[in-house]
C-alpha cells in the first residue's frame, strides 16, 4: 500500500511522526476516513513504544506507517505543546474504544476483538452488551501465545473479514500488536486499532487509574504498583530515556 498521509498535524517524537489532536478530534477524523482507511492502521503511542521506536528502525517505520499514531502517553502530548502545537492532548486506547464502542447509538459500527484470553474476551462481551446499547460485536478471537504457521494466518484473516466489521480492536500487547497490524494492512479490510491493555480494562481485569493521576501523566505509576516485576524495566528504562532525549531536545 502507499505511504499514508494524515489529515492531522504531526509532531515528531524520537524519530516517530506523533499526531497533533484531542479525543474529540480524533473521534471526527476516524468516522470521516473510516471507509478510505479501511485496511490501515492507527497505533496508540506511548513512552515505551516511542523509545522502543528510537532504537529499533523496523518499529519506527511500522510506527510511522499507521495512519495516525496517537499520543497515548501524556509526556507525548506534553512535549507537542512545548514545542508549539498548544492543541495537542492525550488520547488514550481504552478512552478511544470506549468512545467508538458509544458511537454505536448513532451508528451501527461492527467491531471485531482481537487477542487477550477467551475469560477476558467473555468478560469484555457481556460488558460491551451491558454498556453500550447498539454496539455490534461482529466476532471476538483469542489466539494462540505463539506464532500462527501461515495456513492459521490465513484462516483468522478470513474469519475477520466474513465478519465484516469497520474496526479490529488489536489487544496483542506492544510491539506485537503493531508488527501484526503492519504484517496485515491490505488484507484485513477494516480499520484496525492497536490498543494494548483496552480488553483488560473494559472487561474490569485490570482497575484505570484516578483521573488525577491521568492528568497528571501518572497512570504508568498506577499500573507499575499493580504489577511491578513485569514493568519495572519497562516503564523506569524507557521512562529515563525519554527524559533524557527530551531534555536534550
Amino acid at each position: 500500500m502507499d505511504k499514508p498521509t494524515t489529515p492531522l498535524p504531526v509532531c515528531e517524537i524520537m524519530g516517530v511522526r506523533i499526531s497533533v489532536t484531542d479525543m474529540t478530534q480524533t473521534v471526527r477524523c476516524i468516522r470521516e476516513h473510516l471507509e478510505s482507511w479501511r485496511g490501515r492502521y492507527i497505533c496508540v503511542s506511548n513512552v515505551h513504544t516511542t523509545v522502543t521506536a528510537y532504537g529499533d528502525p523496523a518499529y519506527r517505520d511500522v510506527q510511522n506507517g499507521a495512519v495516525l499514531a496517537l499520543p497515548d502517553g501524556g509526556p507525548l502530548s506534553r512535549y507537542s505543546r512545548r514545542k508549539g502545537f498548544a492543541e495537542a492532548q492525550r488520547v488514550t486506547g481504552p478512552d478511544l474504544m470506549q468512545q467508538m464502542l458509544r458511537a454505536g447509538g448513532e451508528t451501527p459500527y461492527r467491531h471485531y476483538f482481537y487477542g487477550s484470553t477467551p475469560e477476558t474476551l467473555a468478560l469484555l462481551r457481556r460488558k460491551i452488551e451491558q454498556a453500550y446499547p447498539g454496539a455490534v460485536i461482529a466476532g471476538m478471537e483469542s489466539p494462540p501465545f505463539r506464532p500462527l504457521t501461515p495456513e492459521e494466518d490465513a484462516a483468522a484473516v478470513a474469519r475477520i473479514n466474513a465478519a465484516r466489521p469497520d474496526f479490529v480492536w488489536v489487544g496483542l500487547g506492544a510491539p506485537k500488536q503493531e508488527f501484526w497490524m503492519a504484517r496485515h494492512q491490505g488484507a484485513v479490510r477494516a480499520l484496525m486499532i492497536g490498543v494494548g491493555a483496552a480488553f483488560d480494562y473494559e472487561a474490569g481485569n485490570i482497575r484505570r487509574a484516578p483521573a488525577w493521576m491521568q492528568r497528571c501523566s501518572l497512570e504508568w505509576l498506577y499500573r507499575l504498583l499493580q504489577d511491578p516485576r513485569r514493568l519495572f524495566k519497562r516503564y523506569f528504562v524507557t521512562n529515563t530515556r525519554f527524559l533524557w532525549w527530551a531534555l536534550r531536545h
